[in-house]
């Protein structure tokens, strides 16, 4: 993301938030753009003694929950229905404050219980290699009896393969609570991020690879778009090692003991995602550094070239002058063969001054 669209990006949201200046805590304002016309709530609803697996979808509306299944699960892709996400809050007795954070797509990364409840705010990204563009999308996760509810911005499914595991009977969700799915939920995302990461290293080895054979202007262009990139990423996943170190030594009464031997688990995956982003950012300033030294040293290898130039026609043009003063009485100026051997003169001493500079190590070329 080039630099004036993060700041314009920013800025914008920053507005929404001064809307909310001076309102009392637990004000419902939406912080972030209106991605989606109509807001979708997707309900999910399984169970360890249903064989079958039920799943539906309602645009602006909250589907109706079959109460013979044990968990249920509530998506809803779009945040700028307060009203309906209100609905849902009361429903399910979100607390005012957690609702107030669930609009605020610029609420950091964190976990915050509640005596009924749970909160898990998380980023989700997306890296388009062309445009080296890192999208960022606010997901919100809600854990309460028997029920999770998960809030997203984009009406994009970043849950599609735990959703697929539930449809398949595998894995261990059918079988566990709710708060194991709120757990596989946050894995779900973390998981993506070794995939963002995965296309940001592809794009660096591009970048490199370019700067040897050809560095280019516009490349320095792309090596600052990754440095945003990755510092994007790494002020909104390091406050997650705290997140999901707070999940795993929660002693709430709905996160169960065997959940947090995974989620302690989880905090291994993490540590490591915030360690490759620390690596790859040191990629990205010895990529700078390496741009900056190939333009110097092809620039110096054209002064280089052009002082070797001038230097060999410095003796022929001295030779030229002398032989071109208007005095009667020069040696060889009469002499039927002087003009060739004024050229083989000439042809000598280029001969052997650029024998002297290759043997000074100053022809080497540019590979060697």
């Amino acid at each position: 993301m080039r630099t004036t669209n993060l700041l314009r990006s920013q800025a914008e949201k920053i507005g929404f938030k001064r809307a909310k200046s001076g309102a009392p805590p637990g004000t419902m304002v939406y912080t972030g753009r209106k991605e989606m016309d109509q807001t979708h709530v997707h309900l999910t609803q399984y169970g360890p003694a249903q064989d079958r697996f039920e799943h539906q979808m309602a645009e602006d509306a909250i589907p109706d929950v079959h109460e013979t299944f044990g968990t249920t699960w509530y998506d809803v892709r779009g945040l700028h229905d307060v009203e309906l996400i209100e609905t849902l809050g009361k429903r399910y007795d979100i607390h005012p404050l957690a609702l107030e954070d669930i609009v605020d797509v610029l609420a950091r990364p964190k976990m915050e219980a509640y005596k009924d409840g749970v909160l898990f705010q998380l980023k989700a990204f997306a890296f388009d290699e062309e445009k080296r563009q890192l999208s960022v999308e606010q997901v919100s996760i809600y854990l309460y009896e028997n029920t999770v509810l998960t809030f997203q911005e984009d009406a994009g499914d970043l849950f599609a393969s735990v959703r697929k595991r539930l449809e398949t009977k595998s894995g261990r969700i059918r079988s566990r609570s709710a708060d194991y799915l709120a757990y596989a939920l946050v894995d779900n995302v973390t998981d993506r991020y070794f995939n963002v990461l995965d296309k940001i290293e592809e794009t660096l080895d591009a970048l490199e690879d370019g700067i040897l054979k050809r560095p280019e202007v516009k490349t320095k262009g792309k090596i600052h778009d990754l440095k945003l990139s990755l510092l994007t990423m790494r002020k909104s996943i390091s406050p997650l090692r705290e997140m999901v170190g707070s999940f795993g030594d929660s002693d709430h009464k709905l996160i169960t003991e065997d959940t947090q031997l995974f989620v302690r688990d989880l905090k291994d995956h993490v540590i490591q995602v915030n360690d490759l982003i620390e690596t790859y950012r040191d990629v990205t300033n010895g990529l700078y550094d390496l741009y900056v030294s190939e333009i110097s040293f092809r620039t110096n290898s054209v002064v280089q070239t052009l002082t070797i130039v001038s230097t060999i026609f410095m003796p022929l043009s001295f030779l030229a002058g002398i032989y071109g003063m208007n005095f009667e009485y020069i040696p060889e100026l009469h002499a039927r063969r002087g003009y060739f051997i004024l050229l083989g003169v000439m042809v000598t001493i280029v001969v052997v001054m650029l024998f002297w500079f290759r043997r000074r190590g100053w022809l080497q070329s540019g590979d060697a």
